[in-house]
């Protein structure tokens, strides 16, 4: 397989290298002049867990909240995962806390892509017989529009080719991440766009994705990576991510290839990151860690109000869905920001004693 087209459909702009700048400044910053204490780190990790499991399901269809997952993943060891929801949210946490805990010792290698499957499908029932194994059949990739309507996005790498092809863009990632000649973030961005255009699995290639991304951006050094969870920023942009995954799969296997669209993504999403991260750096103070939308809700509570969930939706003119509200809330609970005040239906919210904003 002619490996040269990996790096041909790399086009550098402007654009790209100054995203790319711009996260590198930040990558020296964060290494170089780092503060919190391994206890706020260690909480930071375990909610970035939390957050990336939630948000990584979610795009692909599961429905529980980060709230329910925080409660799930507390009494795990108690239970057996029952739903289809429970059963992937099992998987993806476990690998990707093995990934933020181990990743100086795993390597880019079919061997460990596998095991990853097999670890991201451990709990799920319904995918026992493929689990740990490259798909035996064709896969179309589809996505929902918000008519609930399935759109094609494209056919990829037949069954018989997947081997051969994962072989080649894992060795040409593993040199390129050698010797420098392509910058880790672009042959990062090349090689999930790569993997996802073959979708080696026939099921759980997009929370591969995610996971790998994780992988490869610490193994680069990009060690702020479990403090702040990508998998929340692309849930947040998710009608973005399939559109440049898209654009950029048009011309997959052509002499046209080109996946700027697809870089420009995943760059800008890493930017983002890097400005969390910034906040957690800058400031001890649990508001820089809010997204736009969980500090608007936060600024409902000035004055010491009591408020539910419904009373939110109502104050946001049902511009946000209840769900969302709700994984806000609870965002706002865990940095400790707000009290939870009873359970269920009559769950109401309080700002914490002594907490002002910022």
């Amino acid at each position: 397989m002619n490996q040269n087209r990996f790096n041909k459909r790399i086009k550098l702009t402007q654009k790209i290298l100054a995203k790319i700048g711009k996260i590198d400044e930040f990558k020296g910053l964060w290494q170089g002049s780092f503060k919190l204490s391994p206890q706020i780190l260690g909480r930071l990790k375990s909610w970035v867990i939390i957050t990336s499991t939630g948000a990584s399901t979610r795009i692909e269809g599961a429905k529980m909240t980060d709230e329910q997952i925080e409660r799930f993943l507390r009494g795990l060891k108690a239970k057996t995962p029952k739903s289809r929801d429970e059963q992937e949210v099992a998987g993806y946490a476990d690998l990707i806390g093995r990934i933020f805990d181990n990743y100086k010792t795993i390597q880019l290698t079919e061997n460990w892509i596998l095991q990853f499957h097999g670890i991201l499908l451990e709990f799920s029932e319904k995918d026992e017989t493929h689990r740990g194994k490259y798909k035996s059949a064709n896969n179309t990739v589809v996505m929902n529009n918000k008519k609930g309507e399935q759109i094609v996005l494209f056919d990829p790498t037949a069954p018989y080719l997947v081997k051969p092809e994962m072989e080649a863009i894992i060795a040409w990632t593993n040199e390129q991440l050698a010797i420098g000649e392509v910058h880790p973030i672009l042959a990062i961005a090349n090689f999930i766009f790569e993997f996802l255009a073959i979708h080696p699995f026939k099921d759980g290639n997009g929370r591969m994705s995610r996971a790998l991304t994780n992988l490869l951006l610490l193994k680069s050094g990009y060690s702020y990576a479990p403090y702040v969870a990508l998998d929340e920023i692309i849930e947040e942009t998710k009608a973005d991510y399939y559109l440049a995954l898209r654009a950029a799969q048009k011309n997959h296997k052509t002499d046209r290839e080109d996946i700027t669209p697809w870089v420009e993504y995943l760059l800008s999403a890493l930017v983002e990151q890097t400005e969390k991260a910034r906040g957690l750096m800058e400031s001890d103070q649990p508001e820089k860690l809010l997204s736009e939308k969980q500090a608007r809700i936060y600024h409902f509570f000035e004055g010491g109000k009591d408020i539910g969930v419904a009373e939110i939706y109502k104050l946001l003119k049902g511009k946000s869905p209840k769900v969302t509200i709700k994984q806000s809330l609870s965002r706002l609970v865990s940095v400790k920001l707000l009290d939870r005040i009873g359970q269920g239906r009559g769950t109401r919210y309080r700002k914490r004693n002594g907490e002002t904003s910022g």
